[in-house]
């Protein structure tokens, strides 16, 4: 087996935890991990994240070439890829797709707008970003 044996039980486990607290509906968000030797692991593309085993994650090289691993990568790997070339410093990344979250961005509203007050003071500023097309360049 390829890549880190940790690595990826905590993917799948992080992935079992976001589905079962409503984070993410079906194939929605993806999570990936930092390898040494500038390479990444990654959740599949299309594929449940319930349903995601140890087996079906895909091993990336840094500027996203395909290294291992028989499915295809989530079709989001460019906004990780970006974070970890502009971030050395971060280690893993898990974008979900939480129901209030995506409320507040329909409704053009980032978290700094003190509605919630609780979420600033557990989380700080989040900030909403212009829509781009999920799987483009413009959203990486």
């Amino acid at each position: 087996m390829y890549g880190s044996l940790p690595a990826r039980r905590e993917i799948v486990r992080i992935c079992t935890r976001l589905y079962e607290r409503g984070l993410i509906a079906g194939p929605d968000g993806n999570v990936s991990v930092r390898l040494p030797g500038d390479r990444v692991l990654v959740t599949p593309a299309g594929m449940s994240k319930v349903d995601v085993t140890e087996e079906d994650l895909v091993e990336l090289s840094l500027d996203g070439q395909h290294r291992r691993g028989a499915r295809r990568a989530s079709s989001e790997v460019a906004v990780h890829l970006r974070i970890y070339q502009r971030r050395p410093d971060v280690h893993a990344v898990v974008h979900a797709h939480p129901p209030t979250a995506t409320g507040f961005a329909v409704a053009g509203e980032s978290f700094s707008a003190c509605v919630l007050p609780e979420i600033i003071y557990q989380v700080g500023w989040v900030p909403l970003v212009p829509y781009a097309t999920p799987g483009t360049s413009a959203l990486a």
